[in-house]
C-alpha cells in the first residue's frame, strides 16, 4: 500500500496515524474518479499507475470530509515523488506565510503496517482492500 505522510508543521513529529492516501476535493462537474487521478498527479507529481481501478467506496473522516478511494496495482518509486505545496501562516498568529510540501515523504507498507500508519478515518479502506484481494 502506497501512503503519503502529510506535510506541514502539524504532522512533522507524528508517524503512526499521520499517513494518508493521496486525496483532495472535487466538484460535481469533475466527479470523484477523475479527481482521484488528478489529485494523485498533483500531490505526488507523477502519473498514477495504469490498470484497473478497484473501487473501495467512501469513508467519512472525523472532520467530516468524505473520501472516495480506488486501488490500482502498480510499481512506483517513492524517490520519484515531487510533491505539490501549500501556503499557511506559520507560526500561527505571526502574520508570516510559509510554504510547505503537501506531503513530505511516501512509502510502501504491507496492509497490516499501513493500518497503523494511516489516519484513523481511512482504516476502513484498508479493510475493504483486504476483503477484495482475499475474495
Amino acid at each position: 500500500m502506497l501512503l503519503a505522510h502529510m506535510g506541514g508543521p502539524f504532522w512533522a513529529r507524528r508517524d503512526d496515524g499521520a499517513w494518508s492516501i493521496p486525496k483532495g476535493e472535487y466538484d460535481d462537474a469533475e466527479g470523484p474518479r477523475a479527481a482521484a487521478l488528478r489529485e494523485f498527479r498533483e500531490e505526488l507529481g507523477v502519473e498514477p499507475p495504469s490498470g484497473e481501478l478497484l473501487d473501495l467506496g467512501e469513508v467519512r473522516q472525523s472532520g467530516g470530509k468524505v473520501v472516495t478511494a480506488w486501488a490500482v496495482a502498480g510499481d512506483l518509486d517513492p524517490d520519484a515523488i515531487d510533491p505539490g505545496t501549500f501556503e499557511m501562516e506559520w507560526p500561527r498568529g505571526s502574520g508570516r506565510l510559509r510554504e510547505f510540501p503537501e506531503i513530505d515523504r511516501v512509502a510502501w507498507f504491507g496492509i497490516d503496517e499501513a493500518a497503523t500508519k494511516i489516519v484513523a478515518g481511512q482504516r476502513d479502506l484498508l479493510d475493504r482492500l483486504r476483503e477484495r484481494l482475499d475474495g
